[in-house]
């Protein structure tokens, strides 16, 4: 017998709901639920959601009020290529791509680890990716209140590969602007930047 114990944190009482509903939908499906493969599914399954929505119990904005830093600095900040994976609301399938963030201080300054972090309280909700894109930006601007925000994301969506139209090279791109980046200049200077490989 296996000494072997996993320690995870998730809402008991979420995880028994989830199975049960779990389970009537893969006896709906066919499925025989009390096969080995398949007997704590539901429970699994229901652990999953959990953290694949985890995002809901998440402040993104006290994230960033959490580490912002008094600062001159009036260029661009860019961070880039950060991973993003998160689920369609419409066919509770995966999306997963980049997101590309970029502001301009206006006095202030947040710790950079802060904007992957609020990526990810965004993505882990149910969402469409234009609902995401928008929200990392107006979270940027409401907690820094910065010269200009901008964001550009590109995913690939499970709902189009895997089902659908079932195209699998699509990628969707995204994007968002406001302030100095809806200047024609600026806005080309931050895709130059997340364009080129400096890296």
């Amino acid at each position: 017998m296996s000494n072997y114990r996993k320690i995870e944190q998730y809402d008991e009482e979420k995880t028994v709901q989830l199975a049960v509903h779990l389970k009537g939908v893969l006896s709906i499906l066919g499925e025989d639920v009390t096969r080995e493969g398949l007997e704590k599914t539901p429970e699994r399954a229901g652990k999953a959601y959990q953290f694949l929505t985890q995002g809901y119990e998440i402040d993104p904005l006290e994230i960033l009020k959490a580490a912002l830093f008094a600062e001159d600095h009036k260029q661009m900040v860019v961070v880039k290529n950060i991973e993003v994976y998160s689920m369609c609301e419409h066919h509770l399938l995966p999306f997963f791509g980049k997101v590309h963030v970029a502001y301009i201080p206006n006095g202030k300054i947040v710790g950079l680890s802060k904007i992957p972090r609020v990526v990810e309280a965004f993505a882990r909700r149910l969402q469409v990716q234009e609902r995401l894109t928008d929200q990392i930006k107006d979270c940027i601007q409401a907690a820094l209140d910065p010269l200009g925000v901008a964001v550009v994301m590109e995913c690939q969506h499970m709902c189009m590969q895997m089902r659908g139209i079932q195209k699998q090279n699509s990628v969707t791109t995204t994007s968002s602007f406001n302030g100095a980046f809806e200047k024609d200049k600026t806005r080309k200077e931050f895709i130059s930047l997340i364009s080129n490989r400096l890296h």
